[in-house]
């Protein structure tokens, strides 16, 4: 199904490439018929033994991995590179070697099949995630994006109108649940450690702040709260249970302060739909949590489901879709951008 104005063809079948960081994903989607085939590598392993990315060797890998996904993808779908009407890839934000990977395939193989390529925002893939699930939200809505590098709150008024007014002034959430993860030994990447180690954490022995509420707009900022969690660290024993319990109390200051900033933008903006997008959107904490704050305030709660919350190609392919549909082409030169604001995305 098409959820956008079609000015080109009747229909396009577009082969999406993610390659911004450590995972390298590969999907096709159908305008008409949705995803027909996807796949995620994730480099974690690789990257693991580091305590972080490692950006050269997550431009090597994708460089090994890229191909033999493509393939799999197409025998997937039952399809060959001629049945395809375009190529998205992932144009920025990124790591630049990552992203040069993925674009330089991306136009390699547009020119070689013969049809369009576009190049897609990273950020705005994570954001319209939630279209590719069978009752996607509808515009306009209020969005969350929240993951390892950007918390925003994005006012959303249809494909290419983003309005960000709320931002992270220093760590985004997901940096710092990585970072409280390595205070705690878990190891990288550890936000999703973390979460589990929380599962079994008692909520009454630690408080942390939940920074920024008592103040007024929709910013954010988290490099204060993983101070305290150092500070906790160091002043308590290491027993595996004092462990859970710093992760409770650091993971629910998290959730009630996202929470709390989603409920004041929702007044704000007077919107009735929220989406939560990006690799924190797996949380289940705070999946919980937006469910009951958007229940009591009769607000439709929308999240893609948990294998494209993280990096995936399935989100480019659906994206880059919509573009090429909308006439939109990139012309034969490759540009990256490793940074790159989102509401700067047609400027």
């Amino acid at each position: 199904m098409t959820y956008f104005f079609n000015l080109g063809k009747l229909s396009m079948r577009v082969l999406g490439i993610e390659t911004s960081c450590d995972e390298t994903g590969i999907a096709i989607y159908d305008s008409e018929r949705g995803l027909l085939a996807h796949t995620i590598y994730s480099q974690i392993d690789i990257h693991a033994q580091w305590g972080g990315v490692v950006p050269e060797l997550a431009s090597r890998d994708h460089v090994r991995k890229a191909i033999p996904l493509i393939t799999d993808v197409l025998n997937q779908a039952n399809l060959i590179g001629k049945d395809l009407h375009g190529v998205a890839y992932t144009k920025g934000p990124g790591l630049v070697g990552a992203l040069l990977t993925g674009a330089m395939l991306g136009r390699t193989l547009s020119f070689t099949w013969g049809v369009p390529a576009i190049g897609v925002h990273h950020l705005e893939g994570h954001l319209l995630a939630p279209f590719l699930e069978p009752e996607p939200p509808s515009f306009p809505f209020l969005a969350l994006l929240v993951s390892g590098g950007h918390t925003e709150l994005v006012k959303v008024e249809g494909l290419g109108r983003y309005e960000i007014i709320g931002d992270t002034l220093d760590d985004a959430a997901g940096e710092a649940f990585d970072k409280t993860a390595k205070l705690l030994g878990l190891g990288y990447p550890g936000g999703a450690a973390l979460a589990k180690l929380a599962e079994r954490g008692n909520s009454d022995r630690f408080h942390f702040p939940r920074p920024m509420i008592d103040r007024p707009g929709l910013d954010f900022s988290f490099s204060g709260l993983k101070t305290f969690a150092l500070q906790t660290v160091e002043n308590n024993d290491h027993d595996e249970q004092t462990k859970a319990d710093i992760a409770r109390a650091f993971e629910d200051a998290v959730v009630e302060t996202l929470t709390i900033k989603c409920r004041r933008a929702l007044q704000e903006t007077g919107l009735t739909s929220l989406v939560i997008a990006g690799g924190v959107s797996a949380n289940k904490a705070l999946r919980h949590a937006l469910h009951d704050m958007c229940k009591k305030r009769e607000v439709s709660l929308f999240f893609p489901r948990l294998e494209f919350c993280t990096d995936n190609g399935a989100m480019i392919a659906y994206v880059g879709c919509q573009r090429l549909m909308a006439g939109e082409r990139d012309d034969l030169s490759v540009e990256v951008y490793p940074r790159w604001a989102l509401d700067k995305i047609n400027k």
